[in-house]
């Protein structure tokens, strides 16, 4: 169901950018417009990772440098048919982490510092392997895609914005300016909401996904709890609404509280811990009594 969710919101993004394509004046522009957004996610996509992780002042690890970690990473990878991605510690207190990269042959993994000290081992697993459900998934790849739809969205309806300001090249006969102040306002936002929809909806998926790789939902869903209870009074470092999809748990203060469900990037912890409680209940997993 979250896949078709996606695919989806996906295909009403795509309509959308059409909608607007088909509104906006003089093809030329529109086609320069669509040129320099089509560049910047490309950009965003080749290299992403290797800008998210230097936001972060991420630094790689070794199987020399931090066995247990590594060794933890390398193990899930192997559970979940996974090349081995590199692996980075974030210096921060704050407990969280993150996947990066554009497949699974060029991916990364990333935890602070505070997640390595809070969590148990069978914890930080779970959180692993939601992780590397993420590069299984190809979500970054999902994300990227998201993104430049939606970006592209803006693009066109600032466009539009300053057409309705200066008037337009073409002034086609019959054209409406309600539609068009409605498609200035609401399409951006639209955009928005889909995209904040298809994060969440890939939350749960590597939710499932990550408690099904360690072999046990509980272990993620105590992380779950954990983590969420120390996002809420702390704020990572360099922390940005550009980034915070990718993170475990928002990494933005308050975000859960301060704004509705609608307006984030990741499901409500509670629903989350239910969900994985409930996955637990399945007999092939080893249940431990962490709650």
């Amino acid at each position: 169901m979250n896949n078709m969710k996606t695919t989806l919101l996906l295909a009403t993004l795509t309509a959308i950018l059409v909608v607007l394509g088909d509104m906006i004046g003089g093809r030329s522009g529109m086609m320069i417009m669509f040129v320099i957004s089509m560049g910047m996610n490309f950009m965003s996509y080749w290299y992403s990772d290797k800008i998210v992780l230097a936001q972060y002042d991420a630094q790689q690890v070794t199987a020399q440098s931090n066995p247990k970690l590594y060794g933890m990473v390398e193990r899930l990878a192997k559970n979940g048919k996974l090349p081995m991605p590199k692996v980075y510690i974030i210096p921060s207190d704050v407990p969280n982490a993150f996947a990066t990269g554009r497949n699974p042959s060029h991916a990364a993994v990333a935890v602070t510092e505070g997640i390595q000290r809070l969590l148990t081992d069978d914890e930080l697993e779970g959180v692993l392997g939601h992780e590397l459900t993420h590069v299984k998934n190809r979500d970054t790849l999902i994300s990227t895609i998201a993104a430049m739809m939606a970006g592209a969205i803006s693009m066109i309806a600032h466009v539009l914005q300053f057409s309705a300001i200066f008037g337009r090249s073409d002034d086609r006969e019959g054209s409406n300016p309600l539609e068009l102040i409605g498609a200035i306002i609401i399409a951006p936002i639209a955009a928005g909401l889909i995209q904040m929809s298809i994060s969440r909806a890939r939350e749960f998926l590597a939710d499932e996904g990550g408690g099904d790789m360690c072999r046990n939902p509980l272990a993620l869903a105590s992380a779950l709890a954990k983590i969420d209870y120390y996002s809420k009074h702390g704020a990572l470092p360099n922390a940005s609404n550009a980034t915070a999809h990718m993170f475990i748990i928002n990494p933005m203060v308050g975000i859960g509280e301060s704004l509705s469900n609608l307006f984030s990037t990741h499901p409500r912890t509670e629903e989350r811990i239910a969900k994985l409680k409930q996955q637990a209940m399945n007999p092939k997993y080893k249940e431990k009594a962490l709650f």
